[in-house]
């Protein structure tokens, strides 16, 4: 009997946290959503040196706006978020994390956040708010230096 009691014991724990684990992957999924979708209402918002409002974004400027909207403080400039969080390899991208690129010669000058399919958005000094693909062969493929997880955006809040 007492066996009994154990074995059926043990399979609630174990139904328990399979149910709640389900539940923080579901939660997982809407918290990315909600980040990507908050960063993707910001398109064609125009690019502005030194902007962190929706009047105008640089690219730190877009994504510590992005962040900080979702419970996350980032250092203000592209350079200094590089030297945050954790380094992720790109075949392990992510949704929210933050891709970096050099794009003036001298080290990490441009970030953007990864939101899937091989994409990426961040505020380009073209076009502004934009989303465009990582492994463009013809500019920011060849631009890349890598990329970091700054937050679990799983549990990020707004």
């Amino acid at each position: 009997m007492f066996k009994k009691i154990i074995t059926i014991f043990s399979l609630t724990v174990v139904l328990a946290v399979g149910t709640f684990a389900g539940n923080t992957e579901a939660a997982s999924a809407v918290a990315s959503n909600e980040i990507v979708s908050s960063a993707k209402n910001l398109i064609g918002i125009k690019y502005r040196y030194g902007g962190t409002t929706k009047t105008g974004f640089d690219c730190s400027g877009f994504i510590g706006y992005i962040y900080k909207n979702n419970g996350v403080n980032l250092p203000r400039t592209a350079a200094g978020m590089y030297s945050t969080g954790t380094s992720v390899k790109k075949a392990n991208l992510a949704v929210g994390d933050l891709v970096f690129f050099n794009t003036s010669g001298k080290g990490v000058s441009h970030v953007g956040m990864y939101i899937g399919s091989g994409k990426f958005i961040h505020a380009s000094t073209s076009k502004g708010v934009r989303v465009d693909k990582l492994n463009d062969p013809y500019y920011w493929g060849k631009k890349y230096v890598g990329a970091k997880k700054v937050a679990d955006v799983s549990v990020a809040k707004k």
